[in-house]
């Protein structure tokens, strides 16, 4: 599976970068059968997010490290480097850049943006 995470390098500048996590058989909720499953990450708290359309996000950091899913609707965001990714229902993003310019984001089309989001312990 292929997702994005959004980071800061040590200039302050924040870039794209493509992600790749791989699956495992594991036998989760036995005596169910084998399921394909990545390793745990540690989240604090998690919520739905919605923004309305026309929604505009000027540059910005976040304020937690957080991952983003995508349920509806459509975002853009662009990160300090100058590249553009819109992002769409089934699209997944972490996004780590807690400092530095941060990036922009807004939403496109017609329709609300509804997403979860997950907030995890910074990074040790």
């Amino acid at each position: 599976m292929q997702y994005i995470r959004i980071y800061t390098d040590s200039d302050g500048e924040s870039h794209f970068e493509d992600l790749e996590i791989d699956f495992a058989d594991v036998n989760f909720a036995p005596p169910a059968p084998l399921v394909r499953l990545t390793t745990f990450t540690p989240a604090t708290q998690w919520a739905f997010f919605s923004l309305p359309p026309g929604w505009y996000g000027d540059w910005h950091p976040t304020p937690q490290r957080q991952i983003f899913f995508y349920l509806s609707g459509e975002a853009e965001a662009e990160v300090s480097d100058g590249t553009i990714r819109r992002f769409r229902a089934g699209d997944a993003t972490i996004v780590e850049d807690t400092w530095g310019k941060g990036h922009r984001s807004r939403t496109v089309g017609d329709e609300p943006l509804l997403l979860a989001v997950v907030q995890m312990p910074d990074k040790q």
